[in-house]
């Protein structure tokens, strides 16, 4: 699957009440549509929902002049990383949630490792 497949398979698995097919790469744009077509307004709340990422990465953002960016990441429903920017800000009249995030998505790579990390906190005597 591409990273956009695997961006709809998680927002799919986000849709309250629906028993999906078992989803592959030649199936997934059908379905997605299908639902889109059938809960337009569903469909929308749960895209907002995963545009957010579970978290930051340290994968430099494209930059704007009326938005701000950030580089997040979520796992996807196959246990891969994928990749995209979240647009953000934009004052009054902005409207972030409007710029295509989907089909800039991409692939990660994710290395975990356990750190112990010391932490001091100071007073005055």
């Amino acid at each position: 699957m591409t990273p956009q497949q695997k961006l709809k398979h998680m927002i799919l698995n986000r849709f309250i009440g629906l028993t999906l097919p078992e989803i592959t790469a030649e199936n997934i744009d059908d379905i997605y549509g299908k639902v889109e077509e059938d809960d337009e307004d569903s469909m929308q709340d749960l895209r907002s929902e995963v545009r957010g990422g579970e978290m930051e990465t340290n994968i430099p953002e494209p930059h704007s002049r009326h938005y701000e960016a950030q580089s997040v990441a979520a796992k996807a429903p196959d246990g891969s990383w994928i990749g995209w920017t979240y647009w953000y800000g934009g004052g009054k009249h902005g409207e972030p949630e409007a710029v295509e995030w989907m089909e800039d998505a991409y692939g990660l790579t994710c290395t975990e490792e356990e750190v112990m990390v010391v932490q001091r906190t100071f007073t005055k005597v």
